[in-house]
């Protein structure tokens, strides 16, 4: 049975875990600093601190940017869970938006309504690995936390740059700094911070944890401020940091392999029923997996692909109306339109020839 999900870890992230145990170096430490400088590396980012977890990460940033217990947050009703679960725990008013279907994400004007409402705060998950126009939401003039944990080091269009990156945000390289003025800033480099988490599902995983990522000077000495007075068991440790370090430093090539799937996948449901999500930024936008919306029964069509060996699940399993659909799902019709007929098909770097063009097969014959 080909399996919908399947991490990137290969020889290279297992050695760097092995280390970390062999040297006895699991806490807290060097990998875990290495980890965060390689960000600050590719994303141009002026600091980043590594959490053990995503809802860690969102205490950080709520805290940094000193947000009133009576604000109300705007997620996305197809936002990872443990979203919705930290804001309610710390106490905040959460207000859930529904979803454009073509493309997953909350619209502008969708927002523009919220805000009306009372909303103070968008927390922007780029679901997917999809792309917004990120300038829209900025220009509502609210603050934007850029959720990033699909969308990890993807770029926005060259043309979204109004200004310059600060001097010392620059990537380390000559090269690396034409190719980012070419192609435009990283995906979390446009809001006031980033929450790039690194679970098990996540484009980029270090087992379980999350990065923190402050764009700039401004947003940075706060955040670094909660750092320094945080305990270390808030840290990412070791050994995780170990295998996040490495998937850092192995993204382009995963990320390259990735493409040509996602390419190959989308000839073959082109001429049927199904369709993927629009991509507005097909060349810079990171691969997530293969989520296709169904114009057929969720179950038709995973029980069709079990028979021939390949695991499809729902897309959005984990998402806030997965887990609160009785509440949402006459607020969010898009949104629960989608977490009852996405469904995703593996794609990921370690598949083989052979296990791809199975694939294959089963998307270009879909009931």
């Amino acid at each position: 049975m080909i399996q919908t999900y399947s991490s990137t870890i290969r020889r290279r992230e297992m050695e760097a875990v092995l280390t970390c145990m062999v040297d006895e170096k699991i806490g807290p430490g060097e990998m875990t600093l290495r980890l965060v400088q390689t960000a600050k590396e590719l994303t141009g980012c002026d600091g980043a601190v590594a959490v053990r977890s995503p809802a860690i990460a969102l205490e950080y940033v709520l805290k940094a940017i000193n947000l009133d217990k009576d604000s109300a947050v705007m997620i996305s009703a197809l936002a990872p869970y443990w979203l919705y679960v930290t804001l309610e725990k710390l106490g905040y008013k959460t207000m859930i938006l529904d979803v454009q279907e073509e493309n997953a994400l909350v619209s502008v004007e969708t927002v523009e309504e919220a805000i009306k409402n009372g909303g103070r705060l968008l927390i922007l998950s780029e679901t997917m690995g999809i792309l917004p126009d990120i300038r829209q939401y900025l220009a509502l003039e609210i603050p934007v936390i850029e959720e990033i944990s699909h969308s990890a080091l993807s770029y926005y269009p060259a043309e979204y740059e109004e200004e310059q990156p600060e001097a010392d945000s620059a990537p380390a390289s000559s090269s690396d700094s034409a190719k980012e003025e070419e192609k435009g800033r990283r995906a979390g480099m446009y809001g006031l911070y980033a929450i790039l988490g690194m679970e098990e599902h996540d484009i980029v995983t270090a087992g379980g944890g999350a990065l923190v990522i402050a764009p700039k000077r401004r947003e940075w000495s706060p955040l670094k401020a909660i750092a320094d007075q945080a305990p270390s068991t808030d840290f990412m440790p070791d050994m995780n940091a170990a295998l996040a370090f490495v998937e850092l430093k192995e993204f382009t090539r995963n990320e390259k392999v990735r493409q040509e799937l996602f390419t190959l996948f989308s000839r073959a449901v082109m001429s049927g029923r199904h369709k993927t999500f629009v991509r507005g930024q097909d060349n810079n936008s990171t691969i997530y997996s293969f989520p296709l919306v169904l114009n057929s029964g969720f179950k038709d069509v995973k029980l069709y692909a079990q028979k021939k060996g390949i695991e499809v699940r729902q897309a959005f399993e984990n998402s806030v109306i997965a887990f609160k659909q009785e509440e949402l799902s006459s607020q969010c019709i898009c949104a629960n339109s989608l977490l009852l007929r996405c469904a995703l098909f593996p794609l990921y770097p370690r598949l083989g020839q052979k296990d791809a063009s199975r694939i294959v097969k089963v998307l270009s014959s879909l009931p």
